[in-house]
């Protein structure tokens, strides 16, 4: 059953996959929320990403932090007068990972927020898989519960989206083939 609120919004690093999410919320005419995961403290590069994506963004987005407990924010958030803008999932599990959290549980109560969200939701992550098998045990693990955090966040969405090289590509739902001429 699939989430006909729920876009899966995923590309690779620096693809424009975050730029589209904002355009698709901003377009919902909704109360536009921007769902905060990273967290920042002592990484000044991440500072910095986080403040041009706040400029970009521009005052009219409301923000929460949530680099821990994303169930319980969809949860409270989501509501039929506002649009849900989750980035990232990738951070989310990262921060989850790093502080050793039962992120099996934590992603299993996310599915099931996302699948009950009141409004509409979009969400952005990472693709990692398509960089080859990493080196190290850690950097692999990541990868494949990535890997399948996106596929199962794909399976529940009502619409999924690649952005590559800032070009949107609809995977979810699926285009139609053209009819076929016959000769």
């Amino acid at each position: 059953m699939s989430a006909g609120h729920l876009t899966l919004v995923f590309g690779g690093t620096g693809s424009g996959k975050s730029l589209h999410a904002e355009q698709l919320v901003l377009g919902m005419g909704l109360e536009p929320v921007y769902v905060a995961t990273a967290i920042v403290e002592d990484d000044e590069e991440m500072a910095r990403r986080v403040a041009a994506h706040r400029a970009r963004r521009g005052a009219g987005w409301r923000l929460v932090e949530a680099p821990f407990e994303l169930a319980l924010t969809v949860e409270r958030e989501a509501d039929p007068r506002r649009a849900l803008l989750v980035e990232d999932l990738t951070l989310w599990l990262a921060n989850l990972m790093a502080a050793d959290a039962d992120f099996e549980s934590a992603i299993h109560g996310l599915l099931a927020a996302l699948e009950r969200a009141a409004g509409p939701v979009v969400v952005v992550s990472n693709e990692v898989g398509a960089g080859g098998v990493a080196g190290h045990p850690l950097a692999r693990r990541f990868a494949d519960l990535q890997g399948k955090l996106n596929q199962d966040v794909a399976a529940i969405a009502g619409r999924v989206v690649l952005v590559a090289a800032g070009l949107p590509l609809t995977l979810k739902p699926a285009t139609q083939p053209e009819s076929v001429i016959e000769h």
